[in-house]
């Protein structure tokens, strides 16, 4: 059951182009080299983003340069072991991909010198398990990462296919067994059409964080797994979106370099300060 589920967890496509001068390799605890890039704006502010199962760094490189450029932050992206340009002949399970979360997040902190309290967390549907993993990892340290966005994410692999009430043995990536001990701002979105992981899950990992985490999530209408960014293109409320969450909610965004800021009160600074503006 296990490699029947990472079979269906783990789809890496054949790699796909991008210059090698774009290339970053880390190294994980395991040895296996893993291939990332990080785009440097300069800002107050880097994304970590954690990739979904069908991708890799040469499918998302030029949709996150202009997303870093219009948001004005700072991108680190990586390959799980087994994608892309990776170690050849590696598998990725559950346990390497949290291994590779670890190696890039040791990077950016002890090799880049990018402070937790200037790092957002944004995973994209299987990238909600490492996101969620190093959330909960940073927090049971005492110093959370600034915030997490979670796009199209999963309560856990089984649940998928199977409302189960409790986590059985077997599954991967239980996010809901780790949310409630995530300590930052979390930004969900979801589209309510959703084919692949249902629109319930999100709905289920935002109430299960502790209720003065809960940013406002965007429930997309009508959005299925992989086009939330083309239904939401014309009007721009993706990008609007992604912005309003990081200017409210994450404080290197307003010159402050402290730990993570309980929700309600972050909508209390961004009045005072929309009100100070005026």
């Amino acid at each position: 059951m296990g490699e029947s589920i990472s079979t269906l967890l783990f789809q890496p496509p054949p790699p796909t182009f991008l210059h090698p001068s774009r290339h970053i390799y880390l190294t994980t605890s395991t040895g296996t080299r893993i291939p990332a890039f990080f785009i440097d704006r300069g800002a107050s502010v880097t994304l970590l983003f954690s990739h979904g199962n069908a991708e890799d760094l040469g499918m998302i490189y030029d949709w996150f340069v202009d997303l870093s450029r219009v948001l004005s932050v700072n991108v680190f992206c990586y390959d799980y072991t087994g994608y892309g340009k990776s170690s050849s002949g590696e598998k990725p399970t559950e346990e390497q991909v949290y291994r590779d979360v670890d190696a890039v997040y040791e990077y950016l902190t002890e090799g880049r010198g990018v402070k937790p309290e200037n790092i957002v967390l944004y995973g994209r549907s299987l990238g909600s398990g490492p996101t969620c993993y190093l959330a909960a990892k940073t927090a049971a340290a005492g110093r959370s990462v600034a915030g997490i966005i979670l796009q199209s994410p999963l309560l856990s692999a089984y649940r998928v296919a199977f409302n189960f009430r409790f986590s059985l043995t077997g599954d991967k990536f239980c996010n809901i067994d780790k949310v409630s001990s995530i300590t930052c701002p979390v930004f969900i979105i979801h589209g309510t059409q959703d084919e692949v992981v249902p629109f319930w899950h999100g709905q289920e990992l935002w109430v299960n964080l502790d209720a003065k985490w809960r940013a406002k999530p965007f429930w997309v209408l009508g959005a299925g797994h992989n086009n939330i960014e083309a239904v939401l293109r014309k009007t721009g409320a993706f990008i609007d979106h992604l912005a309003e969450f990081l200017d409210i909610h994450i404080p290197a965004r307003w010159g402050e370099e402290k730990g993570p800021i309980e929700v309600t009160e972050c909508i209390e600074r961004a009045i005072r300060r929309a009100n100070k503006d005026d």
